[in-house]
């Protein structure tokens, strides 16, 4: 695609980056294949395709208007476009250039202003989401079932974390909105990994991974929480920390991606390409150990049923699309005894991605109600997934129990 940036951003890091990322579209339309949007609106400016070219009229000058913000806006940064793209066109980067532009050049409601400052403040910050939280718990008989589903309800976990105890150690990022949602996520992650042979750790100090605010195109501050955790764990990676570990996706993603965000920063550019670097999923981790693993499930199998349990996996987008897991925690799971149903259309975003459940209500809907449709098609006892965004979405959405995976194979090890 040819390209002609003006004179405001062509000779800036974005300008620059955009550039080269517009330069590789050849406009041949695989990703409207892909697109969750394009698929329920049939609008091609709500496919990866037409938001190129709105971008590529902002960044050549042309005026930036609400159309464009509403079709960037309703983009779920899924990066399913990106899985399918023959040219390698790096959607999601140019997508954040692309709404950067607009949050500066067109102004949104006084309600939707707050909503969004309000999703900014609340959901990074465990201190304002964990009592809210529990209010809106304490309140949910009252609600009108509509919300009453968006509200999880609070569940009997196993809170235990071994003591360190092995030479391997690796640090968990413990997140802003999972330890109050599902708390006992991290905890089965530290048991797997002991009996793995690994102490997992984790520093009180490091918070919300920056995705939720940069991801509300406060990109500046979103840089601002991966300093912060940069500085947390920095001590830990001195002393030969051997991983970082993520055990939501979306977080995962982001991690990954700090030295991207950072790579213009002289006092944080080394150390953030470090933590990316350093980023891992469970399932990677898990799925390394495998032999060991195999060993621990022979032992744990003398005691169980010999009867399979038929699980149905949610690869969230920031799995198979940000990350580029794929196969991995499905491995697992049929390594350890399971039988994975039949998930049609896989590929498609939930609609929880990130705030946009919130966002955008409608849209989101029709996607859950898709989504949970194809999930529970064959029948499955239980839905695993890897994100705990997609986790409480889906659950709003369906009667059969949604876990994280690493739940059940803690469970299954037990």
């Amino acid at each position: 695609m040819k390209t002609n940036l003006a004179e405001f951003i062509k000779d800036t890091p974005e300008g620059k980056e955009a550039d080269s990322i517009l330069r590789a579209c050849v406009h041949c339309g695989f990703c409207t294949a892909t697109c969750p949007t394009y698929q329920l609106l049939g609008d091609e400016l709500d496919s990866p395709r037409g938001r190129i070219y709105l971008i590529k009229e902002m960044l050549e000058g042309n005026q930036v208007t609400a159309k464009t913000q509403k079709h960037l806006d309703r983009c779920l940064t899924c990066r399913a476009c990106e899985t399918i793209c023959p040219s390698g066109v790096e959607y999601g980067r140019l997508v954040d250039i692309g709404r950067n532009i607009v949050e500066r050049h067109v102004s949104r409601s006084p309600l939707e202003t707050l909503r969004r400052a309000l999703l900014r403040a609340v959901l990074p910050r465990p201190a304002l989401f964990n009592p809210l939280l529990k209010i809106g718990r304490s309140m949910r008989p009252l609600l009108p079932a509509a919300l009453k589903r968006k509200i999880p309800q609070a569940g009997t976990e196993n809170l235990d974390w071994p003591a360190p105890r092995h030479q391997r150690k690796m640090l968990v990022l413990d997140g802003c909105v999972q330890p109050s949602l599902a708390p006992g996520i991290n905890p089965a992650t530290a048991r797997v990994l002991d009996r793995l042979g690994i102490a997992l750790v984790k520093e009180e100090t490091a918070g919300c991974c920056g995705a939720v605010t940069f991801h509300l195109n406060r990109q500046d501050d979103g840089r601002d929480y991966m300093r912060r955790n940069i500085d947390a764990w920095w001590p830990h990676v001195e002393a030969g920390v051997d991983a970082i570990v993520t055990t939501a996706s979306g977080c995962g993603t982001m991690v990954t991606e700090y030295g991207h965000h950072l790579a213009h920063d002289p006092h944080y550019a080394i150390k953030a390409a470090k933590i990316s670097e350093l980023s891992k999923d469970i399932g990677e981790i898990v799925f390394a150990e495998r032999e060991q693993l195999e060993k621990l499930l022979e032992k744990a199998s003398n005691a169980a049923s010999s009867a399979k349990p038929r699980i149905a996996f949610h690869s969230p987008c920031s799995l198979q699309h940000g990350l580029k897991i794929r196969g991995t925690v499905e491995a697992i799971l049929v390594l350890a005894g399971f039988e994975l149903t039949m998930v049609p259309d896989s590929h498609l975003c939930c609609g929880s991605a990130g705030t946009y459940s919130i966002l955008e209500p409608e849209l989101s809907q029709r996607l859950l109600k898709n989504k949970v449709a194809a999930l529970e098609s064959d029948e499955p006892s239980t839905i695993a997934t890897a994100n705990i965004g997609c986790l409480t979405h889906i659950q709003s959405g369906t009667a059969v129990a949604v876990k994280h995976w690493i739940n059940i194979l803690d469970e299954r090890l037990s």
